[in-house]
């Protein structure tokens, strides 16, 4: 699953909190279960905050640095989304940040989504993918940066800066029950288990979703029928209800695409019922994080004011990677702020977890 966005209506007094909170530990749990934790605890503090007075600025919440593993206690969840720590620094074991770049935002169009959306879908469903076997696993190597947020509390300033790009190796076993994150410099040494220690939850609306929740493994993947309109109706089971439902759901697709193997003609369905979202647009000119240049599938969070945006290839319609950009000012981050960038650079099938493509594994 992927990291999920939260409602914030009410400001944070950020020096307090820098005075209050003690530093975040070690992650302890694995990923999915403190995702599911972090949702929660988040619609507990959204609660019990939702009483302050009228007319008080939202803040935004900094989703994406809980994809690298954060604690999950409530202290450390709001010390997770403030992040008060001098800018420029960086906590025990993990990259100093970097300045977040800056591009100039390029309109979107919503008259092209379904052109380019044929050409994507027509690529995908022509691909050829290992299929992976008992005991084997997905691996998908990235070169990632996500947005962190610094407060420097004395002087009570923040700014926007962003973890310097890195690599990204995960390992999913075929039924998702199984897995492995290596991301030197933001997380412990030697990397992190993603094992599920139990069942994930049950979707808010199960008349989309009978059950539990699924999980976007290769296997459930594999499971279902090219049908973008239920595809759509499961992206959508899986999020919040608060929120902006629609934007939740492109993300919700976006991670399927991104760390996982999706067979070929689940992928071109994948694709087009992306493009069923409303608000979703087509941006000629973007860039993944290893700087290949690409059409973009994109949406805007109104809320927020940035834009999520999936990059191609412009020739191939290879999927690439995907670029956060701050299209209107929000929260001090100004228009045109790289705030999130991914490119994919290997995808495979290994014989275990930790083991790396040779010439014996097929890649894509």
């Amino acid at each position: 699953m992927i990291r999920r966005k939260w409602r914030r209506d009410e400001s944070l007094d950020h020096a307090e909190l820098g005075r209050l909170l003690p530093p975040p530990g070690s992650p302890e749990l694995p990923l999915d279960r403190q995702r599911l934790l972090e949702e929660h605890l988040m619609n507990e503090f959204q609660s019990s905050t939702r009483d302050t007075a009228p007319g008080t600025p939202s803040r935004r919440p900094v989703r994406r640095a809980l994809v690298v593993g954060a604690p999950v206690t409530a202290a450390a969840l709001a010390a997770v989304v403030v992040f008060n720590t001098v800018a420029g620094s960086a906590g025990p074991g993990r990259a100093a940040p970097v300045e977040a770049p800056v591009v100039a935002v390029e309109a979107g169009s919503a008259e092209q989504v379904a052109t380019t959306v044929r050409q994507i879908a027509a690529a995908a469903s022509t691909g050829r993918l290992p299929e992976p076997g008992p005991g084997q696993y997905v691996y998908v190597k990235s070169q990632v940066s996500y947005l962190a947020i610094s407060h420097e509390v004395d002087k009570n300033e923040s700014k926007t800066w962003v973890q310097p790009l890195h690599m990204r190796e995960v390992w999913k076993s075929p039924d998702g029950t199984k897995g492995w994150l290596d991301e030197p410099g933001q997380q412990p040494k030697g990397g992190i288990t993603l094992d599920k220690d139990g069942p994930l939850s049950k979707p808010k609306n199960g008349q989309n979703v009978p059950g539990e929740a699924p999980n976007f493994s290769y296997n459930w993947l594999k499971a279902q029928n090219a049908d973008p309109d239920a595809l759509l109706k499961a992206a959508y089971a899986a999020v919040g209800e608060s929120g902006d439902r629609d934007q939740q759901a492109f993300q919700e697709i976006g991670s399927m695409l991104h760390e996982q193997l999706v067979p070929a003609p689940v992928a071109a369905a994948l694709y087009q019922a992306a493009a069923k979202i409303p608000g979703v647009v087509v941006v000629q000119h973007s860039q993944d994080a290893a700087g290949r240049d690409g059409i973009a599938l994109a949406r805007l969070d109104e809320r927020r004011g940035d834009r999520t945006e999936w990059v191609f290839d412009r020739s191939t319609y290879a999927y690439l990677g995907s670029r956060g950009v701050q299209v209107k000012e929000n929260d001090g981050i100004k228009a045109g702020t790289v705030v999130e960038r991914t490119a994919v650079l290997e995808r495979a099938v290994v014989d275990g977890q930790k083991k790396r493509p040779g010439a014996t594994q097929g890649t894509v």
